[in-house]
């Protein structure tokens, strides 16, 4: 038996198959395309950013006309505005406004840029820069401040003991020299307190409101000289309004977020502050002065009286001091009450006027509670300013009732003298309401 055998046959050859590269096709469509693309996205990066660097500049340039601008119009009394915050910024922000202040920085030179020899700031005299100031919550007005300079230097004069007034040189008050001890070259820091009421009385932090500060230039009243030879101006290099952001603890933090949330009023109380003038009196030796009408939610609580004799708008003068223009007697009419009751029987030519100068010290105890400590000797009272002061704050229950009306009867010993000018500053109580919810703020 034989083994069976394959039978042989020819072997199969494998086709070798070579691969040969693709031309053609998307790929090689799609490179160009992509370095066209790429090329132009180049060219729109740059072109985006030469668009945004034009936008800068002319935002820069915008903002450096309109702050020009706003200089420019303070400087000629239209008024400057200062913003606490930046808007949507306002918002969960605590601010304690009655310690707020206002930084000056600048000098005193002549109108054609010479320094000065013989021109001099006057006592406060950053005060007297200014004709008005007001202050808004949200847009509205809450306190304002007119004839900022005399109002100022009037409350001064009877609020300020000797040891406050060594702090507040460094806002230039320097109530017995006069002048400034200040060089042409000054930088100061002005209280906001000694301009306003709101920033004396309202000690609580304001919640979650837009607060704005408006000023307005006047410039001649701040300077006095011994001739005119030379006339002044006063360059504002740098002028800032700084408010202290309060930060409070998680308690009270949960706390104010519950007056939010319910959409509590919180109420602002606090004694505004008014100057009535009463330009060019009669040469005549009674006068009765119709000051104004008011609401018995604005009644007068305190009011002065002081005079000036041929000061206003002079180089020559000093509108930080006042005259007695030889006064015998004053009183004020609240409807049918009279204040004081008695006559003062003054005479200053015989050096009698000390129920003058006793009213003139006592208004600290009255409007402060505090003791009394009068910033002048009956001499220097006598020689700087002698002012009326009149406490009608306890006042009886039929002079609050319906409108006040408001009169001053002054008696002189000689007739009053050509351009004298009388000024009444009123003390009054004013209430605010507002909400840090809806921000709606209204007078009580």
């Amino acid at each position: 038996m034989g083994l069976n055998k394959k039978p042989k046959g020819r072997k199969r050859r494998q086709k070798r198959i070579i691969p040969i590269p693709k031309q053609g096709g998307f790929l090689p469509l799609l490179l160009p395309i992509l370095g066209a693309l790429g090329a132009l996205g180049g060219g729109a990066a740059g072109i985006a950013k030469a668009v945004n660097d034009a936008k800068a500049s002319n935002q820069q340039l915008a903002e450096q006309q309109r702050h020009n601008l706003a200089m420019e119009k303070a400087a000629t009394g239209k008024g400057l505005r200062f913003r606490r915050n930046k808007k949507g910024k306002e918002l969960d922000a605590y601010t304690l406004p009655c310690e707020s202040i206002l930084y000056l920085e600048g000098s005193l030179t002549t109108d054609d840029g010479k320094t000065p020899t013989k021109l001099k700031l006057i006592n406060i005299a950053f005060a007297y820069i200014f004709r008005e100031v007001h202050y808004e919550l949200n847009g509205v007005v809450v306190d304002s401040t007119r004839n900022v300079g005399l109002t100022s230097t009037l409350k001064g004069y009877l609020s300020y003991n000797e040891n406050e007034s060594v702090k507040l040189q460094n806002a230039g008050w320097f109530p017995k020299t006069k002048v400034l001890r200040f060089n042409n070259i000054f930088n100061v820091c002005i209280p906001l307190q000694m301009l306003m009421g709101f920033f004396e009385d309202y000690k609580k932090i304001i919640l979650n409101m837009k607060q704005e500060l408006v000023l307005i230039r006047n410039d001649l009243d701040a300077v006095t000289a011994a001739d005119e030879t030379e006339k002044p101006k006063i360059n504002i290099e740098k002028l800032y309004w700084r408010v202290p952001h309060v930060s409070v603890a998680i308690a009270q933090q949960l706390q104010l977020t519950k007056i939010l949330d319910k959409n509590v009023e919180i109420l602002l109380p606090f004694r505004s502050w008014q100057l009535v003038e009463y330009s060019s009196m009669p040469e005549t030796t009674r006068h009765t002065w119709p000051v104004k009408t008011t609401t018995k939610l604005e009644t007068p609580r305190h009011i002065m009286i002081a005079f000036q004799t041929d000061k206003k708008s002079k180089v020559t003068s000093n509108m930080s001091t006042f005259d007695n223009c030889n006064l015998t007697n004053i009183r004020i009419i609240l409807n049918s009450e009279r204040y004081p009751y008695n006559d003062l029987f003054l005479d200053f030519n015989n050096e009698k006027y000390a129920t003058l100068y006793e009213m003139f010290s006592n208004f600290r105890s009255s409007y402060y509670e505090s003791g009394n400590e009068p910033i002048f000797n009956p001499t220097e009272f006598k020689d700087i300013s002698p002012v009326a002061h009149i406490d009608c704050s306890r006042q009886k229950e039929t002079v609050q009732q319906g409108s006040v009306v408001l009169r001053i009867e002054i008696e002189t010993a000689t007739n009053t003298d050509k351009n004298t000018t009388a000024y009444c500053l009123i003390l009054y109580d004013r209430v605010f309401r507002y909400s840090p919810l809806t921000k709606i703020v209204r007078q009580v």
